[in-house]
């Protein structure tokens, strides 16, 4: 039987308890089987101890508007533009942009 892709990244997880790349492509991964409980624990643990991974702040926004937790997906989208920024990527700036503008109009309405 072959090992699915979750179980692979759990062992390598295991492996390397402190990378950041495998705290998403987990996040990621639970989101996919729409494990939503644990998928928004690896989020928040990113944020927490890798708060300069940039890529976590558009899917955990997202995350929390599904979860209809709209307020606290702007100010993730806020921190995300700020960490942007300070790294100088245009892209997730401009994505984290766009989101963060869309669900504010939404609100405002």
């Amino acid at each position: 039987m072959p090992i699915n892709r979750l179980e692979k990244l759990l062992e390598f997880a295991a492996q390397e308890p402190n990378d950041a790349f495998l705290k998403y492509a987990l996040a990621t991964e639970y989101l996919r089987l729409e494990e939503t409980d644990k998928a928004l624990a690896y989020y928040q643990n990113l944020t927490k101890n890798h708060p300069d991974y940039v890529g976590t702040y558009y899917h955990l926004g997202k995350l929390l508007e599904t979860l209809n937790q709209k307020q606290e997906a702007l100010a993730i989208y806020q921190t995300g533009m700020d960490v942007a920024r300070k790294a100088k990527d245009q892209h997730a700036l401009n994505e984290l942009m766009g989101v963060f503008n869309t669900l504010n109009d939404e609100l405002e309405e």
